[in-house]
């Protein structure tokens, strides 16, 4: 259990953190994915902070800060539950995947973290 926590866990750090550079440098497939879900561009940089944070979380819940990591599962789950939401609100479904896999990963951490209190 604890080497599938691990690995889980270490993509998940791996995706949030990658995908908070894309947004920071505002890259092109960012844009238009922001575009087509309404989202301001102005708040890329707030949304690149929040997976940022939880990416830092996990990983000081790995190094053995457990409450943290829980809690930062917990958070990229609901950043990602708003994900999934904003693009079935604007019927953006052609890429829906993308939110899809890293709310998949956020819940077999969470889920992970879980199972090792």
């Amino acid at each position: 259990m604890f080497t599938a926590y691990v690995i889980v866990t270490v993509l998940t750090i791996a995706a949030n953190a990658g995908i908070a550079a894309a947004d920071l440098l505002r890259a092109g497939f960012v844009l238009a994915n922001s575009a087509e879900v309404g989202l301001p561009q102005s708040w890329l940089p707030w949304l690149a902070a929040a997976k940022a944070a939880g990416a830092a979380g996990l990983l000081l819940g790995l190094l053995g800060a457990r409450p943290l990591g829980v809690a930062a599962a917990a958070g990229l789950v609901l950043f990602f539950i708003g994900a999934v939401a904003a693009h079935l609100r604007m019927r953006v479904l052609h890429n829906i995947a993308f939110p899809l896999g890293y709310l998949g990963l956020a819940t077999a951490s969470l889920a992970l973290a879980l199972a090792r209190q």
